[in-house]
């Protein structure tokens, strides 16, 4: 049997997650709160599996109730069920141990869906979610060599691992010589290196030029 506890400041909304959640052969609906406080007594005192709770929820927030609950129950998986969906309340939500996040908009189904994933022990996450997921995880990784060296960069710095002059790089890309010192100075700064043959290493090191 998966017993779950629902908490929400409305009762409609409760209700509503009761029905659906307690019409799946094997659930059942354990509790309900309509505050923090309230959630984080009854998650100590029946010990359900899943706890499906608002955010945004009067006395104790979702988040605050995950944190305190998961203290004491680790195998407690939460289901952050809400209308807020900013990168800042799902990391917090994340990092308080919710393996679940779900918005209120979502369909019935991926309700039923995210409770079933977390009965098994699986994370469940919409597909807008896990798009906000993503683009975080994109903008906060560092950049990679490749990215931080433009095409142009990438061709003088080949023209040079070839051994070529500034004169002869000039002629063969069709630019002044001025413009290739330029490009071989930014690509110097960009590697961190001080000569010619420093940056030809550090680009077939990583792999940005063919030696």
């Amino acid at each position: 049997m998966l017993r779950i506890l629902i908490a929400d400041d409305h009762e409609i909304v409760r209700r509503g997650v009761r029905d659906l959640l307690s019409a799946e052969a094997g659930w059942e609906v354990c509790a309900e709160a309509a505050d923090g406080r309230e959630a984080l007594e009854l998650g100590l005192r029946e010990r359900p599996d899943i706890a499906v709770l608002d955010v945004s929820l009067p006395l104790l927030s979702g988040i605050g109730v995950t944190r305190q609950l998961r203290k004491v129950l680790p195998r407690l998986e939460v289901l952050l069920f809400t209308m807020h969906d900013d990168e800042g309340t799902l990391s917090s939500g994340l990092a308080a141990g919710a393996r679940g996040y779900l918005h209120k908009t979502d369909s019935n189904q991926h309700l039923v869906s995210a409770v079933s994933a977390l009965g098994a022990h699986r994370p469940y996450f919409s597909s807008a979610v896990s798009e906000l997921l993503l683009n975080a995880a994109l903008q906060e990784r560092k950049r990679t060599p490749a990215e931080s060296f433009t095409p142009r960069e990438l061709e003088v710095a080949q023209l040079v691992a070839e051994g070529h002059s500034n004169k002869l790089i000039a002629r063969e890309l069709a630019i002044s010589i001025k413009t290739v010192e330029s490009h071989r100075a930014t690509a110097m700064r960009k590697a961190g290196v001080h000569t010619a043959a420093e940056l030809v290493r550090f680009a077939v090191k990583h792999r940005l030029i063919q030696p």
